[in-house]
């Protein structure tokens, strides 16, 4: 096997919620400028353990998601070795084939490879997220009457695949990256968390 990766996502962006492009539709303002951040609770790559590390990319897609074309920066963990780094990188750029190769499609440039220190936190359904200084987040997903969270489940968009997606609002979702032409303060937007298992 390629690689094997057990973990959660963590994702924010600036539409309303919920979200139009997991179920195809075009993002409520035309262009979609969002945050994805997948942390490996366990995986190996080609035999290197990848393990406790978290890689996230700041997205301008410019238009319906599934139409691709998106422009990307990526970010590392600051705590990757070389190795580490490359095997997550050759992974998510699509190299390595299987369900994330499908979501690498989609990326038509990348901008840069950023290694941040990085903060990636769930607890009690609430996530926090910190990307370096360019990215902060604060959400937690809707519940229904019996206190679980809202789930999405068989969407035709999904960057985890295969799992349940937990819908939720971001209180607060902060982004500054020139390169990409994204700089937003918003608060009551569109949040997502969810687990993942890729296995390729």
């Amino acid at each position: 096997m390629a690689y094997t990766l057990e973990g959660r996502l963590l994702e924010v962006c600036d539409c309303h919620t919920l979200c139009p492009c997991w179920v195809g539709d075009d993002p409520d303002n035309g262009t979609c400028k969002g945050m994805l951040a997948w942390h490996i609770d366990k995986g190996s790559i080609d035999g290197v353990d990848v393990t406790g590390l978290t890689f996230a990319a700041l997205a301008h897609i410019p238009g319906n998601i599934l139409q691709g074309n998106w422009k990307i920066l990526a970010y590392v963990d600051e705590r990757a070795s070389k190795a580490q780094e490359e095997a997550i990188l050759a992974v998510w750029t699509g190299k390595k084939g299987g369900p994330v190769a499908d979501l690498a499609q989609l990326v038509g440039e990348v901008v840069g490879v950023e290694r941040v220190p990085m903060t990636f936190q769930v607890e009690e359904g609430k996530g926090r997220l910190r990307v370096g200084s360019a990215v902060s987040a604060e959400m937690e997903p809707f519940k229904g009457p019996d206190g679980q969270p809202t789930s999405l489940h068989n969407s035709v968009f999904s960057t985890i695949p295969g799992s349940p997606a937990y819908v939720g609002k971001a209180s607060s979702y902060k982004a500054d990256a020139p390169a990409l032409g994204i700089k937003l303060d918003l608060h009551g937007h569109n949040s997502v968390q969810g687990s993942f298992r890729f296995v390729c």
